[in-house]
């Protein structure tokens, strides 16, 4: 191999061997079904993926048929089974993968003393010859045969530049030296790399690969110390799934030599746009969502909501952003209004649906906003629109709630205590009802001194969540007949209601008076 596997040589082109449908499928929760492993092989396909792991064909009639699927599915990338240094494991794989416009077996064995030990029950000199015999067993089915030695990362460094010496010479084109159980620092991987490239030299003239857990969350940090220290190959999955605490985030990976491309000198064959296509779909084929702050894909990702960076990000992206949205397949940021936004990020938010506010009309509905964002724990456009409209198409206030309250329950009738402000004086009236509200109407006609009739009442959730804005429509008709609707708005029912009864009763005097 070219000496572009040098630290620090020129750009390195570092494979993808992704194993979300073998390693991944692992974890507890994460298990597909064969049309689920189908329509996830073909988006990794998509994105550019080097090597796909569809599973490990000797485990399970199920994985059997469902890598020998993916194997005569896919035409543009290499189709690995995984399989134990073990003949039957082997003939199994084969069987599976031999379809494949691109087989590949991928055999393993562990190399360290805890591993040969307790495990295996096996001598160094029997994992060696054992190692070297089902390389060449492999050998004889496929050119592209990868050689694992499990546990690397705690093995001894002299045995296991013998067991690479000697399965190179048995012909392996591709050797991984995994840090199975998540154990080392990305200083130690980068120094393992270099001296197993240095006691094995057989390496530099091969695919080195790494495959890196994440259990002290080191999974990327490693995988980038790897490729520093010469590793062409990474071994990851969509969403950092798999068993434990997962393996390292492909989109992790990917993205950070992307980003830091002169930094690592590296880059991929991976098509950076379909990273959040790959990840929606994980999430929906295996229903389990990534945390809302996951690197890369997670919902939070470029989400902003306080003011300063969202003035920021406005200006110029490059204040708090340092890949675009687009980059990963995202169509734009999302700041986030809620608390801590400033007036310059919701004016612009307000301008992008479409509305056109006075100065006056914005600091109002400012105002409104920033109690709401107290409520919520984010604010959603539809509630934006929502405070809008309703200062857009306001009458005078004749009256304004001060405050309320309710005493209601399923053995006692319904008392409501309204006060409400008319001309800076406050009027309370209480009231008697069939239920808070029917309560609170009867309470609010005794402060205006007229019997109104409710027409029509309805009660919708503006957004989802339990916290979700309600937005009451209310139609009274008074003595004369005419009819007034409002609308009101709140996190809390019973008062949305009772705003949009006070709203239509404004209604009513504005046009009485007109």
């Amino acid at each position: 191999m070219a000496d572009q596997t040098k630290p620090g040589a020129g750009f390195a082109n570092i494979r993808i061997f992704d194993t979300t449908l073998r390693d991944g499928e692992q974890s507890p929760g994460m298990s597909m079904n064969l049309k689920e492993k189908i329509e996830m092989a073909k988006q990794l396909e998509r994105m550019g993926v080097d090597i796909i792991e569809a599973g490990f064909a000797i485990s399970s009639p199920g994985d059997f048929i469902s890598v020998r699927t993916v194997a005569e599915t896919l035409k543009n990338c290499t189709v690995a089974s995984l399989a134990r240094a073990s003949a039957p494991d082997i003939d199994r794989a084969w069987e599976a993968v031999k379809v494949a416009e691109d087989p590949r077996l991928h055999i393993f064995l562990a190399t360290s003393p805890l591993h040969m030990e307790y495990k295996l029950r096996m001598t160094p000199d029997q994992v060696y010859e054992q190692a070297v015999e089902m390389t060449k067993y492999a050998k004889k089915y496929c050119a592209n045969v990868e050689f694992s030695a499990e546990d690397a990362t705690r093995s001894d460094i002299d045995f296991l530049a013998k067991v690479v010496e000697g399965v190179i010479a048995a012909g392996a084109t591709t050797v991984n030296l995994p840090d199975t159980v998540g154990y080392t620092t990305p200083e130690e991987n980068y120094r393992f790399f270099l001296t197993a490239r240095e006691k094995a030299p057989s390496l530099n003239k091969i695919a080195i690969s790494a495959h890196c857990h994440n259990d002290l969350g080191l999974g990327v940090a490693n995988s980038l110390a790897a490729i520093r220290a010469g590793v062409t190959q990474v071994e990851c999955t969509i969403n950092g799934i798999g068993e434990r605490a997962g393996n390292a985030a492909m989109e992790e990976i990917v993205m950070a030599l992307y980003v830091r491309k002169e930094e690592y000198r590296a880059e991929t064959n991976i098509i950076t746009s379909e990273i959040t296509r790959s990840s929606d779909l994980l999430t929906r084929i295996t229903g389990v969502k990534v945390q809302p702050n996951k690197a890369i894909v997670g919902e939070n990702a470029f989400a902003h909501e306080a003011g300063i960076h969202q003035h920021g990000v406005m200006q110029n992206a490059l204040t708090y952003e340092i890949m675009t949205p687009a980059s990963v397949g995202l169509k734009e940021s999302n700041l986030v209004l809620g608390k801590h936004s400033g007036k310059h990020a919701f004016g612009e938010r307000v301008k992008s649906l479409g509305y056109t506010l006075t100065d006056a009309e914005l600091i109002t509905a400012f105002e409104k906003f920033k109690v709401l964002a107290d409520k919520k724990k984010q604010v959603y456009d539809k509630d934006i629109e929502a405070i809008v409209a309703k200062e857009t198409v306001q009458v005078p206030k004749t009256f304004t709630l001060r405050n309320f309250v309710i005493n209601s329950g399923n053995t006692i009738t319904a008392t409501a205590v309204i006060t409400l402000m008319k001309d800076n004086k406050q009027i309370e009236r209480v009231a008697r009802g069939d239920g808070p509200l029917d309560a609170s109407f009867k309470a609010i006609d005794k402060i205006i001194g007229t019997d109104l009739c409710l027409e029509d009442f309805k009660l919708n959730a503006v957004t989802e969540g339990e916290d979700a804005m309600g937005d009451a429509l209310v139609i009274i008709k008074n003595e004369s007949g005419n009819v007034y609707s409002g609308r009101g708005l709140s996190t809390d029912i019973v008062e949305a209601s009772i705003h949009a009864y006070i709203n239509a009763v404004n209604k009513m005097y504005y046009e009485e008076k007109s």
